[in-house]
C-alpha cells in the first residue's frame, strides 16, 4: 500500500529558540496519525524548485489538535535550514508523506519516562499531552535538557501540564547554566538516577541528537539495569 500523500499550508513561523524553528500547518481533513510519528517533508533546494528530497519531521501537535505543530532545529548549510529561512512563511504550501514510523507509547502498565533534548521534544509533546488528555493514569516525567537558558521552548505549556495532571512531572536541566540558574544542572542521563526508581516496571523513550540518544541509551541498560526491551529510542540527524 503506497504511503499517504498529502498538501499542508504553513500558518506560523516563528523562531523560538536560537535556531529552533517552530512551524504550524493546516492538517488534512483525511489525515490521521498517532503521537509520536513523523512527516516527511518534499523539501526543495533553493534556486531549484524541482529539486526534492524528503526531510524527516516529527509531529508535535497531539493527534486530537487542528494543526500540525513541528519544531525544527536548523543546520548550518542544511537544505531544510535554508529553505525554511529563505521560502517557507505564511501560506506556503508543502507536500508531504505520512504518517509513518513506530515510535509510540506502547500499551502496558509501566510508568513513562521521556528524555529528550532540544528539538527531540517534538514527539514527547505529543504523546505526553494526547496521554493526559485521553485518560492515562500512569505516572509520566519528561526530562528534557538544553546547554543554556534561551534554548528552552514550549516550556510555560509544559508546565500548565504539569500542574494540571497530578501524574506528569517536569524535569527541566542545563549542560552550561548561567550563575543565575537555580535549577537542575547536567546532562540529562545525570537526572535519570533521581527519578527513575522502578526500573523493571518502567519504560524509557529517549529522542534528540544520535549521540545523546546513544549514551543515554548505553547508560540505562549498564548503570541503571533498565531491561532493553524497555528502552525505545529516536535519533535525528
Amino acid at each position: 500500500m503506497p504511503t499517504p500523500r498529502h498538501t499542508i499550508t504553513c500558518t506560523t513561523k516563528k523562531l523560538i529558540a536560537p535556531n529552533v524553528y517552530e512551524l504550524k500547518f493546516t492538517k488534512p481533513h483525511v489525515m490521521t496519525f498517532q503521537a509520536g510519528q513523523f512527516l516527511l517533508f518534499d523539501v526543495p533546494l533553493v534556486g531549484n524548485p524541482t529539486d526534492l528530497q524528503p526531510r524527516a519531521y516529527s509531529v508535535a501537535s497531539a493527534p486530537g489538535e487542528a494543526d500540525l505543530l513541528f519544531c525544527i532545529k536548523l543546520k548550518e548549510g542544511g537544505r531544510a535550514s535554508t529553505w525554511i529561512v529563505e521560502q517557507v512563511e505564511k501560506g506556503t504550501e508543502v507536500s508531504v508523506q505520512g504518517p509513518l514510523g513506530l515510535f509510540t507509547v506502547r500499551e502496558n502498565e509501566h510508568d513513562l519516562f521521556f528524555v529528550a533534548t532540544g528539538a527531540g521534544v517534538a514527539p514527547f509533546r505529543s504523546q505526553i499531552k494526547h496521554a493526559l488528555e485521553t485518560g492515562d493514569r500512569r505516572p509520566m516525567h519528561l526530562v528534557f535538557g538544553v546547554r543554556n537558558e534561551e534554548d528552552f521552548f514550549w516550556i510555560h505549556e509544559l508546565k500548565e501540564l504539569a500542574d494540571q495532571y497530578a501524574n506528569f512531572s517536569l524535569h527541566c536541566t542545563l549542560s552550561g547554566p548561567s550563575e543565575q540558574w537555580k535549577g537542575l544542572k547536567g546532562r540529562v542521563q545525570a537526572v535519570l538516577p533521581a527519578i527513575l526508581k522502578e526500573r523493571e516496571k518502567s519504560s524509557l523513550y529517549i529522542c534528540g541528537a544520535p549521540e545523546m540518544v546513544n549514551d543515554v541509551k548505553k547508560f540505562s541498560l549498564e548503570k541503571l539495569g533498565v531491561p532493553k526491551a524497555h528502552v525505545h529510542a529516536e535519533g535525528y540527524i
